[in-house]
Protein backbone atom coordinates (compact mmCIF):
# COMPACT_ATOMS: atom_id res chain seq x y z
CA UNK A 1 0.00 0.00 0.00
CA UNK A 2 1.31 3.32 -0.97
CA UNK A 3 0.11 6.78 0.93
CA UNK A 4 0.74 10.34 -0.72
CA UNK A 5 -1.12 13.90 0.32
CA UNK A 6 -2.54 15.53 -2.72
CA UNK A 7 -2.38 19.32 -2.47
CA UNK A 8 -3.34 22.10 -4.54
CA UNK A 9 -1.10 25.57 -5.15
CA UNK A 10 -2.12 29.01 -5.30
CA UNK A 11 -3.00 28.27 -9.66
CA UNK A 12 -5.34 25.25 -8.64
CA UNK A 13 -2.40 22.76 -9.84
CA UNK A 14 -2.32 19.32 -7.86
CA UNK A 15 0.75 17.83 -6.93
CA UNK A 16 0.89 14.46 -5.52
CA UNK A 17 3.87 14.12 -2.58
CA UNK A 18 5.28 11.09 -0.70
CA UNK A 19 7.11 10.77 1.93
CA UNK A 20 10.34 12.14 0.06
CA UNK A 21 8.70 14.66 -1.97
CA UNK A 22 6.59 15.78 -5.14
CA UNK A 23 5.66 13.07 -7.90
CA UNK A 24 4.07 13.39 -10.77
CA UNK A 25 0.07 11.67 -10.46
CA UNK A 26 1.23 8.79 -13.45
CA UNK A 27 3.40 7.42 -10.70
CA UNK A 28 1.13 6.10 -9.49
CA UNK A 29 -0.12 4.22 -12.82
CA UNK A 30 4.02 3.15 -12.67
CA UNK A 31 3.41 1.30 -9.25
CA UNK A 32 1.01 -1.23 -10.81
CA UNK A 33 2.27 -1.26 -14.69
CA UNK A 34 -0.31 -3.89 -15.80
CA UNK A 35 -3.08 -2.46 -14.10
CA UNK A 36 -5.82 -0.45 -16.60
CA UNK A 37 -8.84 -0.25 -14.08
CA UNK A 38 -8.41 2.09 -11.35
CA UNK A 39 -11.08 2.45 -8.56
CA UNK A 40 -11.52 6.10 -7.08
CA UNK A 41 -13.09 5.48 -3.03
CA UNK A 42 -13.94 8.87 -1.75
CA UNK A 43 -16.70 10.88 -0.31
CA UNK A 44 -18.78 13.37 -2.18
CA UNK A 45 -16.32 16.74 -3.14
CA UNK A 46 -12.91 15.03 -1.99
CA UNK A 47 -11.83 15.57 -5.50
CA UNK A 48 -12.09 12.22 -7.52
CA UNK A 49 -12.93 14.08 -10.92
CA UNK A 50 -10.22 16.38 -10.31
CA UNK A 51 -7.77 14.10 -10.06
CA UNK A 52 -8.63 11.71 -12.83
CA UNK A 53 -8.68 14.60 -15.02
CA UNK A 54 -5.41 16.00 -13.79
CA UNK A 55 -4.05 12.70 -13.70
CA UNK A 56 -5.54 12.24 -17.48
CA UNK A 57 -3.70 15.52 -18.68
CA UNK A 58 -0.90 14.34 -17.11
CA UNK A 59 -1.02 10.94 -19.17
CA UNK A 60 -1.02 13.09 -22.66
CA UNK A 61 -4.90 13.64 -23.32
CA UNK A 62 -5.68 16.53 -25.52
CA UNK A 63 -9.59 16.31 -24.60
CA UNK A 64 -11.03 18.06 -21.36
CA UNK A 65 -11.79 15.44 -18.92
CA UNK A 66 -14.84 16.46 -16.38
CA UNK A 67 -17.45 14.65 -14.93
CA UNK A 68 -19.45 12.00 -16.70
CA UNK A 69 -21.91 12.13 -14.24
CA UNK A 70 -25.41 12.50 -16.62
CA UNK A 71 -22.80 10.80 -19.33
CA UNK A 72 -21.73 7.98 -17.14
CA UNK A 73 -18.33 7.14 -19.34
CA UNK A 74 -16.52 9.58 -21.16
CA UNK A 75 -13.57 8.55 -23.44
CA UNK A 76 -10.53 10.96 -23.72
CA UNK A 77 -7.76 10.34 -26.44
CA UNK A 78 -4.56 8.94 -25.92
CA UNK A 79 -1.48 8.37 -28.71
CA UNK A 80 -2.32 4.50 -27.84
CA UNK A 81 -5.43 4.18 -27.01
CA UNK A 82 -7.77 5.95 -24.75
CA UNK A 83 -9.14 6.32 -20.95
CA UNK A 84 -12.00 5.60 -20.10
CA UNK A 85 -13.53 7.77 -17.53
CA UNK A 86 -16.91 6.29 -15.25
CA UNK A 87 -19.05 7.87 -13.43
CA UNK A 88 -21.53 5.49 -11.68
CA UNK A 89 -23.02 7.58 -9.33
CA UNK A 90 -26.67 7.49 -11.15
CA UNK A 91 -26.80 3.82 -11.94
CA UNK A 92 -29.81 2.15 -10.10
CA UNK A 93 -27.74 -1.30 -9.88
CA UNK A 94 -25.29 -2.91 -11.70
CA UNK A 95 -27.78 -3.82 -14.21
CA UNK A 96 -27.78 -0.50 -15.67
CA UNK A 97 -23.80 -1.23 -16.04
CA UNK A 98 -24.48 -3.88 -18.18
CA UNK A 99 -27.10 -2.24 -20.76
CA UNK A 100 -24.81 0.19 -21.63
CA UNK A 101 -21.51 -1.79 -21.79
CA UNK A 102 -19.43 -1.34 -19.27
CA UNK A 103 -17.96 -4.96 -19.08
CA UNK A 104 -16.55 -3.86 -22.97
CA UNK A 105 -14.85 -0.88 -21.16
CA UNK A 106 -13.38 -2.77 -18.18
CA UNK A 107 -11.47 -5.33 -20.29
CA UNK A 108 -10.55 -3.23 -23.21
CA UNK A 109 -6.91 -2.98 -22.34
CA UNK A 110 -7.16 0.86 -22.52
CA UNK A 111 -7.22 2.76 -18.88
CA UNK A 112 -9.94 3.11 -16.99
CA UNK A 113 -11.04 5.30 -14.14
CA UNK A 114 -14.10 4.51 -12.16
CA UNK A 115 -16.01 6.82 -9.59
CA UNK A 116 -18.41 5.44 -7.11
CA UNK A 117 -17.05 1.72 -7.89
CA UNK A 118 -19.30 0.01 -5.51
CA UNK A 119 -22.25 0.14 -7.71
CA UNK A 120 -20.43 -2.17 -10.37
CA UNK A 121 -18.15 -4.15 -7.74
CA UNK A 122 -18.98 -6.72 -9.15
CA UNK A 123 -17.97 -6.56 -13.02
CA UNK A 124 -14.27 -4.79 -11.61
CA UNK A 125 -11.56 -7.17 -12.93
CA UNK A 126 -9.85 -9.00 -9.88
CA UNK A 127 -6.89 -6.87 -10.35
CA UNK A 128 -8.33 -3.43 -10.44
CA UNK A 129 -6.72 -0.91 -8.45
CA UNK A 130 -8.04 0.80 -4.91
CA UNK A 131 -7.59 4.49 -4.87
CA UNK A 132 -8.64 5.86 -2.01
CA UNK A 133 -9.28 9.78 -1.12
CA UNK A 134 -9.33 10.54 2.52
CA UNK A 135 -9.99 14.88 2.68
CA UNK A 136 -7.92 15.78 5.74
CA UNK A 137 -8.57 18.48 8.17
CA UNK A 138 -6.41 21.04 6.52
CA UNK A 139 -7.99 20.54 2.99
CA UNK A 140 -5.09 18.38 1.62
CA UNK A 141 -6.48 15.18 0.65
CA UNK A 142 -4.48 11.82 1.56
CA UNK A 143 -4.47 9.13 -1.47
CA UNK A 144 -3.89 5.62 -0.41
CA UNK A 145 -2.93 3.07 -3.48
CA UNK A 146 -4.18 -0.64 -2.57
Amino acid sequence: MDRYTIKKDENGQLHLWNEVGEVRLTDMLDKCPQARVFAFDAPMGAGKTTLISELSREMGTEDVANSPTFAIVNVYGLKDGEIYHFDCYRLKDIREAIDFGAEDYLYSGNYCFVEWPEVIEALLPEDTVRVRIRVLDNGDRELTIE
